[in-house]
């Protein structure tokens, strides 16, 4: 019942609304605790997000749109995250020779020393969900993985139901 009042709502519709609205009220809490972890090393969780993808590709340069497509909020202006991590000397970037629209981004020095900091600090992260077992969490990132499955095919499942109504 608490939950329910930690999302002002006092009855749902279904089980179904009862998961949706926790999931979303657990995923505001985990961003705040994650956007506060990260401010303290003067970045956001998008900026840590682009570094990442930046040091793995590394030394090879990574394009916008190919940080676009690796990142995990797909709706960031990634120029403009870009353009902050240069101004903080964490990226150098360069125009690409060969298609003078697409630019070249690396991780610099800077932004290196800047994640091997935060790494040591990762385990912050992590206890968030250590009132959870290991066992708890591995079937909670199961369940998860197929809540998005489920609402990747909600059309499809909608479609079908629609089709088969109007059948009958």
């Amino acid at each position: 019942m608490q939950s329910q009042r930690n999302v002002g709502v006092f009855t749902y519709r279904n089980e179904w609304q009862n998961a949706s609205l926790n999931i979303i009220l657990t995923n505001s809490l985990l961003l705040n605790s994650y956007e506060e972890f990260f401010k303290k090393h003067d970045l956001t969780g998008q900026q840590y997000n682009i570094l990442r993808i930046l040091r793995e590709h590394h030394p090879k340069p990574v394009s916008t749109s190919v940080l676009r497509n690796n990142m995990l909020d797909k709706m960031s202006d990634t120029s403009r995250l870009v353009g902050r991590l240069k101004t903080k000397g964490l990226v150098d970037v360069e125009r690409n020779i060969s298609d003078k629209r697409l630019v070249n981004i690396v991780i610099s020095d800077k932004g290196f020393r800047l994640l091997e900091k935060i790494g040591n600090d990762l385990y912050r992260l992590d206890n968030l969900l250590q009132g959870l077992t290991e066992e708890e969490a591995t079937t909670l990132a199961g369940l998860l993985a197929k809540a998005r499955e489920s609402i990747s095919t909600a059309e499809e499942r909608l479609t079908a139901a629609l089709q088969f109504n109007e059948a009958v």
